[in-house]
Order: structure tokens, then C-alpha cells, then sequence
């Protein structure tokens, strides 16, 4: 038995690793070729086995050459496109002051628009979708499809390569085709589900963390429900799930829904409170399972509990305290004589004085800031400074939630998530989220969003057309009159 030097590897062994990695990508490489460009049935799943298993072999900048590669040469042949595109242009259509004397000659005068048509088809189909097409129907294919896109967007976070991003592009439109409803089965997950099921569950959940088998058991037990939607092609592994609180009234604090003890009779249950959806598969991330997740759910529970007549969210603002933070720093180098006053004077005055013990500044704006950045969150120790820091926040979160937007669109990822699928912003709520990740993302507050029944798909529509945002005059009242009416002629 050889032993490497105790100094490091030798140049030869690193010598010999890089030509394995070398063989190992060409192969790699070779079999993909192979999965695209054959046909026998017998060759061609040994070429997908091989293919998906080298894949995985494969280090990390291996992976991004070979997805490069398959984004380059495997893709359309615009040569033929352009070709294609002339001799079409080039077709004379039938003049519309010649009769037609019958139908057969009208279809003779058109054939060779339809035979190019049809070959044009043919020819904008990238031959990468050939190797997506037979990796769905591969057993673990379509699982294999979802780990190669999380691979393209993490080299795309990395740098924005245009042949990578049409490849993305085009995936992302394949998997949402074979990721319909129609194709989805929505499960109650319940204590009795597999443990590897349940490891999912507890291994996933984004939004509020599962600390331990009896907080799983919990969110399972009565009063609760949770539901995953889960695909024929990759079975006990949900692709995205949902936790439903059933309560008398829409909650306020998560610390509600969470520790509730004992739950809410779910006879006397009212409103079914959506506290959490989380996504299992970074590949699918842009692909809006949750709008039809949601809405399904909601079917199921007003066919099973008839009492149940509100369908509310409770929701982070996972975006507000970096907007605000960023809006107070604007404020503090544009000097005063540009500056936008976010703070009015009243609540500037109570401000300094409610903080004179936790944090200084030159001004209001100065303060709050120093105050919301702080990681020791020492105004929330405060009653006093608490209720003078509420105002402004809850205020600056119906601006926030109302009117900032992005193309249009809510800037809140949370926000335009839910408006999107047909939702209204019900409440705002102060102290709703106190556990250390609240009090960064949003100083504590959440939103509750509503799902009315008679108005998700008209709500869906004009957020969508319009960018328009249904909100309660609970929240509206937060904004000045003058605001309000300047974001109704903004929508």
C-alpha cells in the first residue's frame, strides 16, 4: 500500500485527477449526445441512465460546461430559420379580387404557405427539446430536470449568459406544461404519512421553522391541515405544501397559530388561516404551483367544513425593512433640501423623545434608522418606544404594501404572490412576528391577505391588466388622502 506524500498530492496524482475529470466530462458529454441523437428504445434509456448519472458525478464547474455546451450546440438552427423566412416572405399571397372558383383551389393557392408554416415549426424547436422530452418520460426524469434547472439558475445568479437563459427559458416552459393540475395530486398530509414524507415536511418548511417532532405533530393534529400537491413521477416527495390554521376569527400574531393550545374547536372553526406554503424543488422556482395549490384547497375546505366562510393568509413582509432601511438612508445623503419627509413632524418629536435611552441621531430619520438596523432590537423592550414607533411603521407598511412597485407589479415578493392569485390586503399587524427573523425582515409585522370566493378570479384579473391592488379602507387609512388618490390615478 502507496501512500501520498506527506507534503500534499504529487504533481502527478493532480495530473492524474485532472485527465479522470477530463474523461469523466467527455463521457458525460458523449452519452447526452447520445440520449439526444438516438432512437432505439433498448440504447436510448441505457444513454439517459448513463447521461443522468454521469450528470450527478460531475463537479460543479463541469456541470456549468456541459449545460453551456448543451445551450450552444444543441440549439435551433437559425441558418434553416432565416432560409425558411425568406422563401415564406417571398410567397405571393392569393389577390382577394380573384375569384376563388371553389374550395379545393382556395386550399391548392395556400399548401406552400402551410408546408413552410409547418417547417418553420419544426425548425424553432432547439434539438435540446428532444433531450427534455425523453428525460420526462425516463423514470426519475422529470426529478432529474428540476436539480438541472436549479443548476442553470445558480450559474445564471452567477452571471447572465444569453444561450443560458434561453435554455432556462425553455425549460421552465416545458416543466410548466408537465407540471399542470391536471398532472398534480393534491394529498392531505397527516402524522400517519411516511417518516421520509414527513422529514420533507419538516426539512422544507421556509416560512416558520418546525423545531421538533411535536411541533410537527402539532401542525398535523386538530385544528390543522396541511396539503401537498405530489407528482406520479416522484412519489412521497410533495413538490410544494400548505399549513391551514382553523380558527374562530383571522388571526393576528403567528405566535397564535402556532401555540394555540388547545386549537380551536374545528366545529366552531370559521376561517381557514393559510400560515405557510413552502416549495420543496429550487428547480421549479417562477413556476406558480401555490396560485393553484391555494385555490384547490380552498375547494376541499369548503366542501369538508361548510362553516368554514373566510379564507385569510397571515404573511411576512419579507422585503419591507430593506425598502425602508434603504428609503431612510436616501433620505439622510439627499440633505434636507431634497429630501422626502417620511416621518411627519409629530411623530419625529415623539420619537427623539421616546429614544433618548436607545440610540441617537442628529434627527428623526437618523434615529429610526439606527434603531431598525440594530440587531439587539431594543426598542422592542420598550413599551413607550414601541407604541411611537407603531404609527410610522404601520403607516410606511400601507405605502410600502400599496403603492412601491416593481414593472408594475407589487414590490413585496409576499404581496405580489398572493395579489396575483386573486387576494386582497386585509390588516396590517403590529408585533405579529416576534422571533428574530420578524423583527429583521419587517420590525414584526405581517400581513393578513383575504381570499374572498366570489372575487379571486376579478381581483387576479385587474391586478394582472391593471396592476391594481384591492385593499381593505382598514389599510387604506393608514395613507394620506392625498396619497390614496394619487395611487388610484397611478392604477
Amino acid at each position: 500500500m502507496q501512500f501520498p506524500p506527506l507534503d500534499g498530492v504529487s504533481s502527478s496524482s493532480s495530473q492524474d485527477a485532472s485527465a479522470s475529470f477530463h474523461t469523466d466530462f467527455e463521457r458525460v458529454r458523449e452519452s447526452m449526445h447520445s440520449a439526444i441523437s438516438m432512437n432505439k428504445t433498448e440504447i436510448l434509456d441505457a444513454a439517459l441512465d448513463d447521461f443522468s448519472e454521469g450528470y450527478f458525478g460531475l463537479p460543479n464547474e463541469d456541470r456549468r460546461m456541459l449545460l453551456l455546451t448543451l445551450a450552444r450546440e444543441y440549439d435551433l438552427n437559425r441558418i434553416q430559420v432565416r432560409e425558411l423566412m425568406k422563401q415564406y416572405l417571398g410567397l405571393e399571397l392569393p389577390s382577394g379580387d380573384k375569384a376563388v372558383e371553389n374550395a379545393h383551389e382556395e386550399e391548392g393557392s395556400f399548401s406552400a404557405f402551410y408546408r413552410i408554416e409547418r417547417n418553420l415549426r419544426h425548425s424553432l424547436k432547439p434539438m435540446y427539446e428532444v433531450l427534455f422530452e425523453r428525460l420526462n418520460t425516463h423514470p426519475g426524469g422529470l426529478r432529474f430536470l428540476s436539480i438541472m434547472r436549479a443548476d442553470i439558475l445558480s450559474f445564471l445568479a452567477e452571471e447572465n449568459i444569453p444561450s443560458l437563459r434561453a435554455l432556462d427559458s425553455y425549460l421552465k416552459e416545458k416543466l410548466i406544461t408537465w407540471l399542470s393540475p391536471a398532472n398534480l395530486q393534491l394529498h392531505h398530509i397527516t402524522w400517519d404519512d411516511s417518516a421520509s414524507l414527513l422529514e420533507k415536511i419538516v426539512a422544507y418548511e421556509a416560512v416558520h421553522p418546525i423545531s421538533n417532532l411535536l411541533d410537527l405533530k402539532r401542525r398535523l393534529g386538530v385544528g390543522r391541515r396541511c396539503f401537498g400537491y405530489l407528482h406520479p413521477a416522484i412519489p412521497g416527495e410533495p413538490l410544494i405544501f400548505i399549513e391551514v390554521a382553523l380558527m374562530k376569527t383571522v388571526a393576528q400574531t403567528i405566535q397564535e397559530v402556532l401555540w394555540d393550545d388547545p386549537p380551536t374547536p374545528e366545529s366552531e372553526a370559521t376561517c381557514a388561516l393559510f400560515y405557510s406554503i413552502s416549495s420543496t424543488q429550487p428547480g421549479l422556482s417562477g413556476i406558480n404551483l401555490g396560485k393553484f395549490l391555494i385555490k384547490r384547497v380552498i375547494d376541499v375546505v369548503r366542501r369538508d367544513m361548510p362553516g368554514i366562510s373566510t379564507f385569510a393568509t397571515l404573511s411576512p413582509l419579507p422585503g419591507y425593512m430593506q425598502w425602508l432601511l434603504s428609503k431612510l438612508a436616501s433620505v439622510e445623503r439627499s440633505g434636507s433640501t431634497f429630501s422626502e419627509n417620511l416621518l411627519k413632524p409629530e411623530e419625529e418629536s415623539a420619537l427623539l423623545e421616546a429614544a433618548e435611552e436607545f440610540a441617537t441621531g442628529k434627527n428623526g430619520t437618523e434615529v429610526i434608522r439606527n434603531l431598525l438596523s440594530s440587531t439587539s432590537y431594543e426598542w422592542t423592550k420598550s413599551e413607550k418606544l414601541s407604541l411611537v414607533l407603531k404609527t410610522p411603521l404601520m403607516r410606511l407598511c400601507a405605502r410600502y404594501l400599496l403603492q412601491e412597485k416593481k414593472r408594475g407589479k407589487a414590490l413585496d415578493s409576499v404581496g405580489n404572490f398572493h395579489l396575483q392569485n386573486g387576494a386582497m390586503i386585509g390588516r396590517i399587524n403590529w408585533m405579529a412576528d416576534r422571533s428574530e427573523k420578524g423583527l429583521r425582515q419587517s420590525a414584526g409585522l405581517m400581513v393578513n391577505y383575504i381570499y374572498k370566493v366570489d372575487h379571486i378570479e376579478e381581483n387576479a384579473q385587474s391586478y394582472f391588466s391593471k396592476g391594481e391592488i384591492q385593499a381593505s379602507d382598514e389599510v387604506r387609512a393608514y395613507l394620506e388622502p392625498q396619497e390614496d388618490i394619487q395611487e388610484e390615478m397611478k392604477d
